[in-house]
């Protein structure tokens, strides 16, 4: 289940609990904010959002949204370096990609699919595509000036697919990409696991 917030939206830590944040219609890339919601409590929808910490959830009043609903999720097996993309619980497709190395691991846990972003530089280090994700890199190196947000991205360093090689994001070819932002709607639920 996904839910597009209407309007600003009271992020609670339980229902009817203390507010932890307020969330914007859009997100910090200007996309439309459509949650991944892990469950229902009568008027309640726990959601996962990326102002919160890897493993966090929060609570939004289901009458602030419009719900709506996804077939579509992303597994990766982190070891195996695969990413399967099901529909409806079937497999549907696989693809190799390079994961974070030893010293900046791809975190595991379920995150969610927030934005789905084309760099405007022909020579971006995410090459043509990105679907950003919930997670944080919560291991980076010191100075990083890119953020902490996970994502699944292009890259134009290809022989870096199928290693253990990124600072935490998943890396495929630009072919995979594409068919991914084809695919996969905001909100779809990401699992990775070791």
């Amino acid at each position: 289940m996904t839910a597009r917030l209407r309007d600003q939206t009271e992020l609670r830590v339980k229902p009817r609990g203390r507010v932890v944040r307020r969330l914007a219609r859009r997100t910090e890339f200007g996309s439309p904010r459509v949650l991944s919601v892990v469950r229902r409590r009568g008027n309640w929808l726990k959601v996962l959002v990326a102002e919160l910490d890897n493993g966090r959830r929060g609570w939004v009043r289901a009458d602030a949204v419009a719900l709506g609903s996804t077939r579509w999720s992303l597994h990766v097996d982190r070891s195996a370096r695969r990413l399967v993309v099901k529909r409806a619980g079937r497999r549907r497709w696989s693809i190799t990609v390079a994961v974070g190395r030893p010293a900046n691991p791809t975190p595991l846990g379920r995150f969610a699919v927030t934005d789905k972003l084309s760099p405007n530089r022909p020579a971006s280090p995410y090459g043509c595509c990105i679907l950003a994700l919930t997670g944080h890199q919560t291991k980076l190196v010191p100075g990083w000036p890119g953020g902490d947000r996970l994502a699944i991205h292009a890259t134009p360093q290809t022989s870096s697919i199928g290693q253990a090689a990124s600072l935490g994001c998943l890396r495929a070819h630009t072919s995979s990409m594409r068919k991914l932002m084809k695919l996969v709607p905001v909100g779809s639920p990401v699992f990775i696991r070791a």
